[in-house]
């Protein structure tokens, strides 16, 4: 349970806000490839930690972020003209490229220098992996990218869409083993379109307590879910958690994956999947793009789940019965449903944690005491060490009851360092 003052902190995300000053010293994906798929491309609208910013990809193929209104009379940017290496306003014709500059201004005199005086805030952009990537920390304190193994795989895939709630209780979904016993139980893995019969499911459908165990790291934290398999031996699920919300949870076949939950602002969130191996190819969640409309009446152009709130995720009373425990299918729309249903911002203050939260404790402590130290001056030590996220999820069986032993035995596979290939 938190207090107000707490959650507040914990989900309060915009500009001066302390956490809004955390996820701003971290590279963040702000769009996929396929939304800016090639030069002068349509521009979207977008929000991100609370600020708007209409996104273009110029002629030459880079990629800018800038606030979205011109300006000289602060007509809207997104209804801009994308050529010739700008952005020009359709208003008076002003345009600017990806950095913000100004670079024409044909309603002043040939002779006018004005145009070198204006300037449009504008944030970096890298690609990496599927994604571009933003940041919107101070200049001088920019890092390098993350070094996420899944966005250096040449066959990643990335799903991104739109979630009608606060990052944070979507990222606790991510970090919550025991719920896979109840909201992601099927009964009928033939008429269950997103069942799979394997050990996960058969283990967490036969213990439902999960005896958790959380290891602090220098990037968040690795958090173990013991249930009893076979024969006196353990299943565990080691989930890696990395700053600010980053998520990777294990499967049984090795594929590099991972969930990042990233703020619009503090009543919706994104959330990027990525994963390479089996799934390339094909989306992880069907989606389609439309003109959403944000609770305070911002428009932006987001990806929705085909199954939403609008069409109660398109859930079935007889399958629910029958087929599976929600009556939903596809594993993330059955999270989604749970998440969006606390409401935009989760009331903390009433809630009874038990010894299956101890992940979402956690993650919470760290979230706060990141901000805290922050505003003493402290920065976060992950954002400045791209190489503490080369790190793995796991999964096995094994006779070890402690994490700590088992981390130590397996280390080779949470840091990454013997070939996908060589995984059991």
């Amino acid at each position: 349970m938190l207090t107000q003052e707490e959650n507040d902190l914990l989900t309060h995300v915009g500009p001066g806000t302390p956490m809004g000053e955390v996820f701003r010293r971290f590279w963040l994906p702000v769009a996929t490839l396929d939304e800016l798929p090639a030069p002068d491309c349509d521009p979207i609208r977008t929000r991100i930690l609370g600020e708007d910013l209409v996104g273009f990809r110029d002629s030459n193929g880079k990629v800018g972020f800038v606030e979205p209104f011109c300006p000289h009379r602060r007509a809207p940017l997104f209804f801009g003209r994308n050529e010739e290496c700008g952005l020009r306003c359709v208003y008076h014709g002003w345009k600017f490229d990806v950095q913000g500059n100004c670079v024409d201004m044909p309603s002043e005199p040939p002779d006018s220098n004005f145009k070198d005086k204006v300037h449009l805030k504008a944030y970096p952009v890298r690609q990496y992996g599927p994604l571009f990537w933003i940041y919107m920390g101070p200049p001088d304190k920019m890092p390098e990218l993350p070094r996420l193994e899944v966005m250096e795989q040449p066959n990643a895939v990335t799903t991104k869409w739109l979630q009608e709630a606060n990052y944070m209780q979507a990222l606790e979904g991510n970090i919550d083993t025991a719920h896979v016993s109840y909201l992601h139980r099927v009964f009928d893995f033939e008429k269950d379109g997103t069942g799979i019969r394997n050990a996960v499911r058969e283990v967490a459908d036969n213990d439902v307590h999960p005896r958790l165990q959380v290891m602090e790291t220098d990037y968040g934290f690795a958090y173990g879910g013991r249930r009893q398999a076979a024969n006196g031996d353990y299943y565990w699920r080691v989930t890696q958690w990395l700053l600010p919300t980053h998520s990777m949870i294990p499967s049984p076949n090795w594929i590099p994956a991972g969930s990042i939950w990233v703020p619009i602002d503090d009543y919706h969130s994104y959330r990027h999947l990525t994963s390479a191996g089996r799934r390339a190819g094909r989306p992880m969640l069907p989606t389609h793009k439309e003109q959403f409309t944000l609770r305070d009446g911002t428009i932006i152009d987001a990806l929705i789940g085909d199954r939403n709130r609008s069409n109660l995720y398109q859930m079935k009373r007889e399958d629910q019965r029958t087929v599976n425990y929600t009556g939903i299918q596809v594993i993330a729309t059955q999270d989604q449903a749970m998440v969006e249903g606390m409401g935009y911002i989760c009331d903390r203050t009433r809630e009874h944690l038990g010894t299956s939260d101890a992940a979402v404790i956690a993650a919470r402590r760290r979230l706060l005491k990141t901000a805290h130290d922050l505003q003493r001056g402290i920065e976060p030590f992950a954002a400045t060490h791209p190489e503490v996220y080369r790190v793995r999820p796991l999964d096995i069986v094994s006779r070890e009851s402690e994490i700590g032993k088992l981390l130590n035995e397996h280390a080779e596979w949470v840091n990454g360092r013997v070939p996908t290939e060589a995984r059991p």
